[in-house]
């Protein structure tokens, strides 16, 4: 496998770091891999789904956001769904003028980054041939819907108070997260530009996830053109896919779906 690191500088000016694999068979296409808000490009999920790609003949390029927890530049108190998509709009961007890149142009993402891959779609569907959303952010409403039933006490509290901290469990290091951030949320809705996205589709959601639930990512199942669109619920699996066996049941849905389109 060769792996060589990146860095792109995105309409800020702040430097995205990002890691390209290429496979050493025939290549299929170029695989833009982002993570979700409170990840990096090294969770465990986000390398099960680069591996399901690139063991599978794709070019992989996976980074890490800015204002998260990786090495890219930003704050992560700054950090909002649309500076999320707008980095993801950025690489792609620049993907598409390197001399390795390869067509077809495919997506996966996580949580956030299902929200700016499938969004990507819908925006610029000429380009794109498919996308692998897991747990998507579907809209800042639904999302609002499902901070407050998850919580309605500390949602509120967090309201009236309009931050609250989190620590980060690998580090320990204690960081905020601002009201307005959750508000920003309201200005993304994947639902209403939902019929515009033609590229194949994967939604894979967590049964157990209370932040971006089945339920939610139904209705945009829902509301697709009617063509190559699957979705698949893991058992169990919370909205990080936290066990082994359950990244295993996404590798494998996802080198299905691959084996039947590419």
């Amino acid at each position: 496998m060769d792996m060589q690191e990146f860095t792109v500088t995105n309409r800020k000016g702040q430097t995205i770091v990002g890691e390209l694999h290429t496979p050493e068979q025939v290549i299929k296409g170029t695989c833009i891999v982002q993570h979700g808000r409170d990840g990096t490009r090294n969770d465990p999920i986000v390398r099960t789904v680069e591996h399901a790609f690139f063991e599978n003949g794709f070019l992989t390029f996976n980074f890490d956001t800015t204002n998260s927890y990786g090495a890219s530049d930003g704050d992560y108190e700054k950090a909002t769904l649309g500076l999320h998509w707008e980095d993801f709009e950025d690489v792609v961007s620049w993907a598409k003028q390197q001399p390795w890149f390869a067509a077809p142009l495919v997506f996966a993402g996580h949580s956030m980054g299902g929200y700016a891959s499938l969004r990507y779609a819908q925006e610029y569907p000429d380009e794109v041939s498919g996308v692998v959303a897991l747990a998507p952010v579907i809209s800042g409403e639904l999302s609002f819907i499902a901070y407050e039933r998850k919580d309605p006490e500390g949602f509120k509290k967090w309201k009236e108070e309009g931050s609250m901290s989190v620590t980060d469990k690998a580090t320990g290091t204690i960081k905020i997260k601002h009201w307005f951030q959750m508000e920003e949320r309201l200005n993304h809705d994947l639902l209403q530009k939902a019929q515009f996205l033609s590229a194949s589709v994967l939604l894979i959601a967590a049964k157990n996830d209370s932040m971006c639930p089945p339920s939610h990512i139904e209705k945009l199942y829902k509301n697709l053109p009617d063509r190559d669109k699957e979705m698949a619920v893991i058992d169990e699996a919370t909205h990080i896919f936290k066990t082994e066996a359950h990244r295993h049941e996404v590798f494998e849905y996802i080198k299905e779906w691959l084996k039947h389109r590419y």
